[in-house]
């Protein structure tokens, strides 16, 4: 039976198999008995989920819903003395591709070899930067096309198969992650949201999606990412690397496939507190390795990238944000004289986004609005949202994801056909 299903839903189904037989095994206190009492009970948390939604325009390349899941995720944790360990799995019913689909959010071991060592090895979702939903430094997978389509906040963070080693030397502390395997974003392809292709100068997506060739060779294709931080005084100082490739497709051969090219960004962040808020600021330098001239209008130009933010809270049980973010496309002039397309990018890209939250009814109630404003490119989005909680195991939320922009070949303007609204109901267990 299992023949009939995806090779990731089925390694997913697989897994919770495996998980439950351990669960039954193990008695109805979930020990894990086969290894005596060195292990303790194991903790099984998850809910179950069902999410739809549907567009608010017409859009002739994609259906008229945005998302159609039923969704169920177990996760299941453990520790002895000498490890830490995790799983958690999802697995879902995808009413827009028509499958079953399977995806595992963690599985690592956490271990202490020293008391200024830690190691945590496995598939983990990884963040770092100062950054409220704008990443500089953070070089993780991300994944959009969850976000934009209205699933929860919790999906833009997408998993990658990594070691984290964390070195504790008391004035200066040191993160290494390494990925033998490029974790690209999830990134927009066609199958759910529709999208400007460049080279085609229209929007595209369904069967006409994006085309693309994914670094894969094991530890050739390796990332690695460095974090150094510390603190002085009240204020929290890092400096950040990563070595390995553009998390979107940075480019195209001469097929016209859609590339990865090589990247290292160099960067470094400060926050602290500010006039009753907390204030943050954060540079990254994109070196886009083959093409640092930028004369090759295959491949990305380097870029510089600036943020700067501001949150507090504003009244009781509501805080705010506001961010000023900056792309600068380096190496214009020969851009601009190698651009063969329909739009040209400005040197640079200027985006305000601004990030509100009120709890009401003892806290049950949440209002909340993301919102990012381009004027450089005359765009917009907009996320407003409504949970509430009806009992501690229960949970709604309505939402929206509207865009809005003068040009198609714009950030958010390409997907103005895209604007959405969205329901979920959780049972959590």
């Amino acid at each position: 039976m299992l023949a009939a299903f995806p090779a990731g839903a089925r390694r997913a189904v697989i897994a919770c198999l495996a998980l439950a037989a351990a669960m039954l095994a193990a008695g109805g206190e979930c020990a894990a008995a086969s290894l005596g009492d060195r292990f303790d009970p194991v903790e099984v948390h998850g809910f179950l989920e069902v999410r739809g939604g549907g567009r608010i325009r017409e859009d002739a390349h994609a259906k008229d819903a945005s998302v159609l899941d039923l969704r169920v995720q177990c996760e299941a944790s453990t520790q002895t003395d000498w490890a830490q360990f995790k799983l958690k799995q999802d697995i879902w019913h995808d009413g827009i591709l028509g499958r079953v689909e399977g995806d595992t959010r963690e599985a690592w071991m956490f271990l202490r070899p020293t008391d200024n060592l830690d190691l945590k090895l496995g598939r983990q979702v990884l963040t770092w930067g100062t950054g409220d939903l704008v990443f500089l430094n953070d070089l993780f997978p991300k994944d959009w096309q969850s976000f934009f389509i209205g699933r929860d906040d919790e999906y833009l963070k997408a998993p990658s198969d990594s070691v984290k080693a964390s070195l504790f030397f008391g004035r200066l502390n040191v993160d290494l992650v390494l990925t033998p395997l490029f974790a690209s974003d999830r990134f927009i392809t066609g199958r759910y949201i529709s999208y400007w292709d460049g080279s085609r100068g229209a929007l595209t997506g369904g069967d006409a999606g994006l085309d693309y060739e994914r670094p894969d060779r094991w530890a050739a294709d390796a990332e690695y990412a460095l974090r150094l931080y510390r603190s002085v005084g009240a204020f929290e100082l890092a400096a950040y690397g990563y070595f390995g490739f553009w998390k979107n497709p940075g480019g195209a051969d001469a097929r016209g496939t859609a590339i990865f090219p090589r990247l290292h960004v160099y960067g470094a962040s400060v926050r602290g507190p500010l006039a009753g808020g907390i204030a943050n600021a954060e540079f990254a330098y994109y070196d886009s390795t083959e093409d640092r001239g930028g004369r090759n209008p295959g491949i990305n130009n380097s870029e510089l990238r600036y943020l700067v933010g501001y949150a507090r809270e504003l009244c009781r049980d509501c805080t705010g944000s506001v961010q000023y973010y900056v792309e600068q496309l380096l190496g214009y002039d020969s851009y601009a004289a190698t651009f063969n397309g329909r739009r040209r990018r400005d040197e640079f890209r200027h985006v305000l986004t601004v990030q509100v939250s009120k709890l009401l009814m003892n806290q049950n109630l949440e209002l909340a609005v993301s919102g990012y404003w381009s004027p450089s490119d005359a765009d917009a989005y907009l996320r407003p949202r409504i949970v509430y909680k009806w009992t501690d195991d229960i949970r709604q939320e309505i939402g929206a994801n509207i865009f809005t922009g003068d040009h198609l070949g714009t950030m958010f303007g390409q997907y103005r056909n895209n604007s959405n609204l969205y329901m979920a109901l959780r049972y959590s267990f």
